[in-house]
């Protein structure tokens, strides 16, 4: 109901996306789960992750060397949970039951040990401490792994953000990158009119972070800006739209707390090209 194998073993990169964005969109209809748009916008940042950057093992999901990813855009769960599943990390028919009395997907990342879930998130502000906590330890084994998180745009409202950021630089944690998923959306108007975080570029560069600014939806961007070596902590800029790949969706904040009916879920497939 949810997944095609095969685009998942052979796809492009851009197919994977498209499958992985209808699987989000008939789960948060199934489960009447809100937001969707936020969890469209990042999916192409996902894909490239798991299934060209990130050095992780689905069938050994808790081996020592692995990378760390953390979405610290917690709401974007049905996002991360249709990764990990396409990858192997569990098994697909957990997806019908996200968001369900007795399921084991919750609304948010849970702290159950679901495999491929590092870290409970989804309370703002709390993804990137932790992930800098991470990338010390990991610097202090003298190990080559590298921690990657992602979070929103509105999320750098957070005051605890800034205090991880300052700290990151400090330790000099060049084996910590995360992106903004800069949809200039949040949940209650556009992120740059409810609080004035439009200058991201200038403010993690003044922060003594690498600043790196590309197109959210072109994976071959988020490799390449992924992988180029850096001395510093790394944050790259994301631009992302905000239901990316479905017409009606796109830019449009009402997909923040709407589930689709059935002929939303058909229209999408078809623009989507499933």
């Amino acid at each position: 109901m949810f997944t095609n194998p095969d685009i998942f073993k052979s796809g492009s990169l851009e197919q994977i996306s498209a499958q992985l964005r209808f699987n989000i969109i008939e789960m948060s209809h199934k489960a009447h789960s809100a937001h969707l748009g936020s969890c469209l916008s990042c999916v192409d940042i996902l894909t490239a992750l798991y299934f060209n950057i990130l050095n992780v093992d689905p069938s050994n999901p808790e081996m020592p060397e692995r990378d760390i990813f953390i979405l610290s855009k917690g709401h974007a769960a049905m996002a991360l949970y249709s990764v990990l599943a396409a990858r192997g990390f569990f098994n697909s028919e957990l997806l019908k039951d996200y968001n369900q009395d007795g399921g084991v997907l919750a609304e948010h990342p849970p702290a159950s040990g679901l495999a491929g879930v590092e870290a409970a998130t989804g309370s703002l502000g709390h993804g990137l401490p932790i992930s800098t906590g991470q990338a010390l330890a990991i610097k202090l084994k003298h190990t080559p792994q590298r921690v990657f998180c992602l979070l929103s745009d509105g999320e750098t409202n957070e005051g605890s953000v800034w205090e991880a950021a300052l700290f990151a630089s400090a330790q000099k944690l060049n084996n910590l990158i995360c992106f903004i998923d800069y949809n200039k959306w949040q949940a209650t108007g556009r992120s740059d009119e409810v609080l004035n975080v439009t200058s991201h570029a200038d403010k993690w560069s003044s922060f003594g972070w690498d600043v790196e600014c590309i197109d959210g939806h072109d994976c071959q961007q988020i490799i390449s800006a992924a992988n180029s070596p850096s001395e510093k902590p790394k944050m790259i800029i994301a631009d992302t739209v905000k239901g990316r790949g479905v017409s009606f969706m796109e830019d449009d904040n009402n997909w923040h707390y709407r589930a689709p009916n059935l002929e939303e879920i058909q229209q999408a497939k078809q623009e989507l090209g499933i």
